[in-house]
């Protein structure tokens, strides 16, 4: 599978967004109970194997037949299961899972509110549901991530569907910030090849076709230093934080009490 930006993947992603997402993944597991566990967006499910356990039964979903597919035969051994289903209109019963996870997931959705109202849908009455997103200042450009959220508005459209809402920062310290703004800073030395902004004019699938291939040819430059481990950077690094300003990467957002 091709690295394009849309999905991490071990060995080609940098350290740096593995483990941001290892972060998200740590402190949902800190926060949720055991019973039926869902993680809309699985992926290859490298992330999701980890609430597997004796007390718990995992759910992944993924809107690709071949990634599910994929996250089964490598991770069904350990008590994975997957299915191919759309984020914004789930084929799952209603009230079932005790947790739900959409990790990276919203901001890849023109209508979010959609995925949200099927993560309420499905979510037991007394369970609980984790959004993770970037904060929208924080963010830089990627044609996967097509509706950014800040705090405020992340809360108040997940207010519409849960009477409890929680939303904190994912932040990192200042060495692991410094090696986002030093991909940030490739990518706008990427970005003033094209002054005038032509690459928004093209259809979408040539856009996201250009996107990823300029994003391989700059991990050509930089993955000596930060993948596979050789940078260090681990989730220790990342924390939460209620101190949200436009430099905290991510938002975390806890819900619960689902409104019918």
């Amino acid at each position: 599978m091709k690295l394009t930006g849309e999905r991490p993947m071990q060995g080609q992603t940098p350290d740096s967004l593995l483990a941001l997402h290892t972060a998200g993944y740590r402190e949902v597991r800190a926060r949720m109970a055991d019973g039926r566990f869902l993680d809309v967006g699985c992926g290859l499910g490298d992330e999701s194997v980890g609430f597997a356990g004796s007390e718990r039964e995992l759910v992944g979903v993924d809107y690709d037949a071949e990634t599910a597919a994929t996250a089964v035969r490598t991770h069904g051994g350990a008590g994975m299961r997957a299915i191919c289903s759309d984020g914004s209109l789930l084929a799952l019963k209603g009230d079932t899972f005790d947790n739900v996870c959409s990790s990276h997931l919203i901001e890849h959705f023109t209508e979010p509110e959609h995925h949200v109202e099927e993560v309420a849908r499905v979510l037991s009455p007394g369970g609980t549901a984790f959004f993770i997103t970037p904060n929208e200042p924080a963010d830089f450009e990627n044609p996967y991530h097509v509706y950014l959220f800040g705090p405020d508005e992340l809360r108040d459209m997940l207010g519409r569907h849960f009477r409890s809402v929680e939303v904190h920062g994912l932040d990192a310290t200042p060495r692991v910030k410094a090696d986002f703004e030093k991909r940030r800073e490739m990518a706008n030395k990427l970005l003033r090849l094209d002054p005038l902004g032509l690459r928004h004019k093209l259809p979408r699938e040539a856009f996201v076709w250009l996107h990823a291939t300029g994003r391989r040819l700059a991990y050509r430059f930089t993955n000596t230093e930060q993948v596979g481990g050789a940078s260090g950077i681990t989730d220790d690094e990342f924390f939460l934080t209620d101190d949200i300003d436009d430099t905290t990467l991510v938002l975390f957002a806890v819900c619960s009490d689902p409104i019918d």
